[in-house]
């Protein structure tokens, strides 16, 4: 599947590129996010919430993968329920062709604003650590000085879709975190405990990233994050 996604994506960067610019699902966040958030049901069944499978010709990929997009005003705390009620499934891709599709009409995550978040998981997860694919996993955190999640978020999330990771079922999804000073790339996984499963994606993501050898990782199990409720606080570093 990655050499596939690989030699698809040659063909089409540069009409997806063009793309990038001149259609996006979040135009303007103030006047588009009830529009982006409300068009879960839209008049050509775009359900989300539906299972959806490759088209005639497509090339499927090995997972479905949902979007999900979340905003918060920073100033009111955080609870369950409340991230819940924020965060928003937005579409489910099954092949290539549809994750291109979808991906060509988003705004980049750079070009978003305060506190926001795209994340992109497998078909039949919720991106909350209470779910129970995710309850006994963790995650691989990445600090990036602004500017750069942009290019992050897409090496990031090709590598995902491309298989590129080799941990079978462990990679449950990925998540960029915009923030006033910094931004953040996380990927997250199904058991904290495994820890040859967990250094494997923490090296295919240096590599993907081509991140320099000093380069700062983080980790944190979803359990401590419920125990803090706290997704980048008290974690442990490791270079």
């Amino acid at each position: 599947m990655s050499q596939q996604l690989q030699e698809f994506t040659s063909e089409k960067t540069a009409g997806v590129g063009r793309e990038m610019n001149q259609l996006e699902l979040i135009k303007d966040e103030d006047e588009d996010l009830d529009e982006l958030m409300n068009a879960r049901d839209d008049p050509n069944g775009n359900n989300p919430h539906k299972s959806v499978s490759p088209g005639p010709g497509e090339h499927p990929l090995q997972y479905n993968y949902s979007l999900w997009f979340s905003r918060r005003t920073p100033s009111r705390p955080a609870s369950i329920q409340s991230y819940e009620q924020n965060i928003r499934q937005i579409a489910t891709v099954a092949s290539v062709e549809q994750f291109w599709k979808l991906y060509s009409h988003l705004i980049r995550p750079g070009d978003l604003t305060g506190h926001s978040d795209f994340h992109l998981f497998k078909e039949g997860i919720k991106p909350m650590w209470e779910d129970d694919a995710n309850r006994s996993g963790g995650k691989w955190i990445i600090r990036l000085r602004k500017g750069l999640a942009s290019r992050f978020w897409e090496n990031i999330i090709l590598a995902m879709v491309g298989e590129q990771f080799m941990v079978g079922e462990e990679v449950c999804g990925v998540v960029v975190s915009i923030r006033f000073q910094e931004d953040i790339l996380s990927i997250w996984n199904r058991t904290s405990s495994d820890q040859t499963t967990t250094s494997r994606i923490r090296d295919t993501l240096r590599r993907v990233l081509n991140l320099p050898p000093n380069t700062i990782m983080e980790y944190k199990t979803h359990n401590d994050s419920i125990k803090d409720n706290s997704s980048f606080r008290n974690t442990k570093i490791t270079l």
